[in-house]
């Protein structure tokens, strides 16, 4: 039996986002300023759930967000459907000067006692331009999705990005879609659009359309106004904090029916404790907490958010739905780049208790 009351007739497709594509510039550990080459990463947040439900556990994922006709955009376009994710593009012409671009992320792997170093240029972005009424939803859902998920962090692009998203969730919604919203409330990016006031109006208008909220403590609090101990002194790895906020979330937004984070302790850039916490109608769940062995954490918390909602809708029961987030984002640290690596069956196999013995 289902946890959610998601559709269960012909559907094109399992999953949808809605968000910007990004390159991310990878020197490894080398700090950028000593670097002498990079790898080349295809991500954003949204992006990088509908590519780890299709590449790794086979289901039907589209995305939909903005396209640049220049060579960046070709290497971006030509990576998506790589991972096997449908396209739905408004097209921008870049003038081969200053844009419209595909917005560049630069972020080393930092290495033991050096943490990672993240830096931006999302100068003229393409992503940011999109607004509503670019996109006809009607005929998009109409075809049959099942699931629509989008993040703060495209909300915060620009004056226009979460009205588009609003406008989404409200078509999703009349077309019976389960939609999902990771908060990652990121004070940098909301300054330059009305700061911390202007996010939690922000936030708080979508999450009225939510079914199922993404984020920790410390996004609820900042992100939504919601009141809850100081997280700062709190330990990474105590659920207490976040359960304690549920019962104030749910009494102000009485749409949700999910909420779910990760739980991460760094002590080193290569070593973290994992852990990961599920609230359902009710219902808790907690993992086991794991020592990981870290190669690059960008993208850990899109692996969770990926694992979860496959077990959401391949119905499985509450415990199994967060292991199999747990399992999967513990995974995509252990590989370079954003996206997934993984097989569905070392999924299930980590997610059940298994170990990292050499599979012969």
């Amino acid at each position: 039996m289902s946890l959610l009351d998601i559709r269960k007739d012909e559907c094109q497709l399992d999953f949808l986002s809605l968000g910007s594509l990004i390159h991310r510039l990878d020197p490894g550990v080398v700090p950028f300023r000593k670097a002498r080459s990079v790898d080349i990463h295809v991500s954003g947040g949204e992006y990088n759930v509908a590519a780890g439900l299709s590449d790794c556990f086979g289901m039907d994922t589209g995305i939909v967000s903005a396209m640049v006709d220049y060579g960046i955009g070709e290497l971006v376009e030509s990576r998506v459907k790589e991972m096997g994710v449908k396209p739905f593009f408004k097209r921008f012409e870049h003038n081969g000067v200053n844009g419209p671009n595909i917005a560049t992320v630069y972020s080393d792997r930092g290495f033991g006692a050096r943490p990672p170093v993240v830096f931006y240029n999302r100068a003229n972005e393409a992503g940011a331009m999109l607004k509503a009424g670019d996109f006809d939803w009607d005929e998009i859902f109409g075809r049959g999705v099942r699931w629509f998920h989008s993040g703060g962090i495209y909300a915060a692009l620009s004056g226009t990005t979460s009205g588009l998203i609003i406008e989404a969730m409200k078509a999703a919604k009349k077309h019976g879609v389960i939609t999902s919203f990771d908060l990652n409330y990121r004070p940098k990016l909301w300054a330059p659009i009305g700061g911390l006031e202007q996010a939690q109006k922000t936030f708080r208008a979508i999450v009225e359309n939510v079914d199922v909220l993404l984020g920790n403590e410390e996004d609820l609090q900042l992100g939504l106004g919601i009141k809850g101990q100081d997280v700062e002194k709190s330990s990474k790895l105590d659920t207490s904090a976040f359960f304690g906020m549920i019962d104030q979330t749910i009494s102000e937004f009485p749409n949700i029916q999910a909420v779910a984070t990760t739980l991460r302790e760094v002590e080193n850039s290569n070593r973290h404790q994992w852990g990961a916490v599920v609230w359902c109608k009710g219902e808790q769940s907690i993992t086991p907490v794991c020592e990981l062995g870290v190669i690059d954490r960008i993208g850990g918390g899109d692996g969770f958010a990926t694992g979860l909602i496959y077990g959401f809708l391949n119905g499985r029961s509450l415990d199994e739905t967060a292991r199999l987030g747990w399992a999967h984002g513990a995974l995509l640290t252990t590989f370079p780049g954003d996206t997934t690596m993984a097989k569905v069956h070392e999924v299930e196999a980590f997610a059940k208790g298994g170990s990292a013995r050499v599979q012969r």
